[in-house]
C-alpha cells in the first residue's frame, strides 16, 4: 500500500446510491380506474459515481443546495446506509452527529442516555464514569440532566448529543448541520471545540450551509451538485464558484 493511501481515513470508491420512491396507492374507485396502469414507484439516483479520499487531520466541508446528496454521502460514511454500487472504507474510530436525538431513548434521562450512547461508541462503563462530569459540564444541562430527554428542546438535544460525541475519543467526527440548532453561545462553544479537535489532528467532515463557518474551520470544501462532485478544492476557491452559480 502506498503512503498516500495509508494516510486516507475515508475512501469513497465509485459510489452510486439509488433510492426507490413509493407513491400513494389509489384508494377510490375513480383513482383505480384512472391510474391502474401507472407506476407506483420511481428509482432516483441521489449520488452517482462518487470518488474521493479524505486524509487524516483534514477538516472537510460538504456543501451544496438542498437535495444535492451531501447528507446522503455523510450517512454512507457512517454506514447508516450503504451504497447501491461501490464502497466506502473508513479507517479509525468514528462518531457522528447526524440527526438530533438519534440514538436517544425518550424515556431515559439525559444521564442515562449518556451511558447508553457512549457505550454504543465503544466506551466501557468505567471509561464513561471518568468522563461523565466533563460531558455534563460541557452540555450545560445542569438540573435537566436527570430529566427524561422527551422533555428536552431541540437545543438541549444538540447540547447532549454534541457533548457525548466529542468525549468518546473518536478519530473521525461526522457532523450534519447540527450546529445550526441552539443558542448562539452554545454554537460558538461547539465551534471552538471543533477548532480544538481540528488542531489535535482529528478528521472532521461537516455538512453545513454556513459558508462563513466553512471558511473559518475547514481546510477543504467539496461541492456536491446533482449527486456528483462538482468541485473539490480549498474553501475559498469552492465557495467563490458556488456563490457564482447558487448565490
Amino acid at each position: 500500500m502506498s503512503k498516500e493511501v495509508s494516510e486516507n481515513v475515508i475512501e469513497v470508491k465509485d459510489v452510486t446510491k439509488k433510492f426507490r420512491l413509493f407513491y400513494d396507492k389509489p384508494t377510490t374507485l375513480k383513482e383505480r380506474l384512472v391510474f391502474w396502469n401507472k407506476k407506483k414507484t420511481e428509482t432516483r439516483n441521489v449520488l452517482e459515481n462518487i470518488n474521493l479520499n479524505i486524509k487524516k487531520g483534514e477538516t472537510v466541508a460538504l456543501i451544496g443546495t438542498n437535495g444535492s446528496g451531501k447528507s446522503t454521502l455523510l450517512k454512507l460514511m457512517t454506514k447508516i446506509i450503504y451504497p447501491t454500487t461501490g464502497k466506502v472504507i473508513t479507517h479509525g474510530k468514528l462518531t457522528s452527529l447526524l440527526e438530533l436525538g438519534a440514538g436517544f431513548h425518550p424515556d431515559f434521562t439525559g444521564r442515562e442516555n449518556i451511558y447508553f450512547n457512549a457505550s454504543i461508541f465503544g466506551l466501557t462503563k468505567d471509561e464513561i464514569e471518568k468522563r461523565i462530569n466533563d460531558i455534563i459540564e460541557f452540555s450545560e444541562l445542569g438540573e435537566f440532566i436527570d430529566s427524561p430527554v422527551r422533555t428536552y428542546s431541540s437545543g438541549m438535544y444538540m447540547r447532549l448529543a454534541f457533548s457525548v460525541a466529542i468525549n468518546v475519543d473518536a478519530e473521525i467526527l461526522l457532523i450534519d448541520e447540527i450546529l445550526a440548532v441552539g443558542d448562539q453561545h452554545f454554537q460558538d462553544k461547539c465551534f471552538n471545540k471543533l477548532q480544538e479537535l481540528k488542531d489535535s489532528d482529528k478528521t472532521i467532515v461537516i455538512v453545513t450551509h454556513s459558508l462563513e463557518q466553512v471558511k473559518k474551520l475547514c481546510t477543504r470544501a467539496i461541492w456536491i451538485y446533482n449527486g456528483k462532485v462538482n468541485m473539490d478544492s480549498s474553501p475559498d476557491t469552492v465557495i467563490n464558484e458556488y456563490i457564482k452559480i447558487c448565490g
